[in-house]
């Protein structure tokens, strides 16, 4: 039984062997779609925008969140302060998309973005339990506010964050676009919990609405960032993408081709939000060519999934390479499938011979 991977290459295909000795072929379509690179690198240069104005204004409140002993002040200061890290892994992880794939990433860097918003959640998350615990303490054992400083240091704060976040706002909302907009939304937030609590001390010398008002802002957020975690983890533990599940493209192929009897072993995921796969076994009508079926599927996938790299599988019915597995559910007896795999991007032919051990035979590539 022959054994292959789905591998995404930048600037070429692979497909089908045809092996003599085993009486099957099989094959590979890896299509690539248009993508341009153009949105990503808008995203670099707003992600690198907004850093530079979050670690301008992070010092400013810095210094003011000490010199007022205000802990929504000393908060907001540490949000901008993550956010100006969060935003330079963001603008990082945007230049890495541009690596060329190689032997051992052959998939490329394309996931290096929602790796680090899954990172800026779990920094959210962290950063909300440590205000959480600092707010209890200030319950506890309230301290002194200077409401001027405090007041206008967090002015001045939401001016530098309102900047950040038009920046960022304008153009997609990529998962690491989300994560970055995420820490500069906290940020404003803390800003103008920062002023409402100034405004509160100054008018009725209650301090303990700081604190409040600082739990207030963690909890706020906290829902939003629980989603952008929930979010990038599905795509790195490779679920599948929204509407995009095995019985709705199996159900979708199978009413809208003539050609297609059958489709089982259906696997989608994101490589990235913009980059989705699919591998999946069809067994084409009566007398429907292998090819053309391969082609209309690959098509169909392109145009109402949105799918551009997928790699199909065409057997027989009833025959299934992978039944044998415990994990594949093929509904099929095992017997050697007849594979063909077509490629859409390109049209051309390679053929070579090889001695494998034992006996010989000859593999040929067929790309489309």
């Amino acid at each position: 039984m022959a054994q292959h991977d789905d591998h995404d290459h930048d600037g070429h295909d692979h497909a089908g062997h045809d092996h003599a000795g085993h009486g099957h072929s099989h094959g590979h379509s890896h299509g690539h779609g248009g993508h341009s690179h153009s949105h990503g690198s808008t995203s670099e240069t707003r992600t690198a925008i907004a850093a530079l104005i979050t670690l301008a204004f992070m010092v400013v409140e810095v210094i003011g969140g000490i010199l007022s002993g205000s802990l929504a002040l000393i908060a907001d200061a540490a949000h901008m302060a993550t956010d100006a890290v969060s935003l330079a892994l963001a603008w990082w992880a945007f230049r890495q998309i541009r690596r060329p794939a190689s032997a051992r990433m052959s998939f490329g860097h394309h996931r290096m973005p929602v790796l680090v918003a899954f990172g800026n959640a779990v920094a959210l998350i962290l950063l909300t339990a440590w205000i959480a615990v600092e707010a209890i303490e200030r319950f506890r054992n309230p301290v002194e506010i200077q409401w001027e400083t405090m007041g206008g240091v967090a002015l001045a704060g939401l001016l530098a964050n309102i900047a950040a976040f038009l920046v960022l706002s304008t153009g997609d909302k990529n998962l690491n676009i989300r994560g970055a907009l995420l820490h500069v939304a906290s940020d404003m937030l803390g800003s103008v919990a920062a002023i409402a609590a100034a405004l509160v001390i100054y008018f009725t010398g209650w301090t303990p609405i700081d604190p409040l008002l600082s739990l207030l802002v963690g909890f706020l957020l906290l829902r939003a960032t629980l989603s952008l975690m929930r979010d990038s983890s599905h795509i790195l533990l490779q679920g599948a993408p929204e509407g995009r599940e095995g019985p709705a493209i199996s159900d979708d192929l199978k009413t809208a081709l003539p050609s297609v009897a059958d489709v089982h072993h259906v696997h989608t995921w994101a490589l990235s939000e913009e980059r989705l796969h699919a591998t999946l076994h069809v067994v084409p009508a009566t007398d429907a060519d292998g090819y053309e079926t391969v082609r209309a599927v690959k098509a169909r996938l392109k145009e109402t999934f949105g799918i551009t790299h997928t790699t199909v599988e065409i057997e027989r019915a009833g025959d299934c390479a992978d039944e044998a597995s415990s994990t594949d559910d093929c509904g099929a007896s095992p017997a050697g499938p007849a594979k063909v795999a077509a490629h859409a991007d390109h049209d051309h032919h390679h053929e070579h011979e090889q001695d494998h051990a034992g006996h010989g035979h000859a593999a040929g590539h067929a790309h489309a």
